[in-house]
């Protein structure tokens, strides 16, 4: 087995059921629209709550069929997995991206399948804005994005390419 292929492996096993597990806990311990009893320390700041979005990210797309959902799940899993076969046996840093993304992926299709909608419950108030609640499937997700996006870059500049709008490296 390759280095890239247990990596996404690993991460579906660990993340999938994390996610799962964390969103059965909010069910059965966290009434609907309710909170939990805040961390003390972080009162004010974080929050457990219990919220559904039958719809996208950050609530778009409310009255979307889950059908719909589940499909382009599907299509975007698809092409994650020709990209994944793409990159080198070796290359761990597009493995871990690309798993964090296909578990997320998979543990909100779940949610989607079995309920409908997707189960969300970490919320952050920054101050002047409270950000929409999310789970650790979209952690995942957004992990495994910025991760990608930092690689391509490192890749990018180690190739000798500069991205546009960099400043030009000069000798002296």
């Amino acid at each position: 087995m390759s280095p890239k292929l247990r990596t996404l492996l690993i991460l579906i096993a660990v993340i999938v059921p994390l996610d799962q597990l964390t969103k059965y806990l909010v069910v059965t311990h966290v009434p609907y629209g309710g909170y939990a009893v805040p961390f003390a320390a972080l009162e004010g700041f974080f929050h457990i709550t219990h919220s559904r979005n039958p719809g996208a990210a950050l609530g778009l797309a409310q009255n979307v069929h889950v059908y719909f959902f589940v499909a382009l799940t599907g299509v975007a899993l698809l092409l994650i997995g020709s990209f994944f076969r793409r990159i080198d046996a070796a290359d761990r840093l597009s493995a871990v991206s690309l798993g964090l993304i296909v578990s997320g992926a998979l543990g909100n299709m779940l949610d989607r399948i079995v309920r409908g909608e997707v189960i969300d419950f970490l919320q952050f108030n920054l101050g002047l804005f409270i950000f929409p609640d999310f789970n650790v499937a979209d952690s995942a997700i957004v992990i495994g994005v910025c991760l990608l996006l930092l690689d391509v870059v490192t890749q990018e500049t180690e190739s000798g390419v500069v991205p546009k709008g960099a400043p030009e490296e000069r000798d002296g």
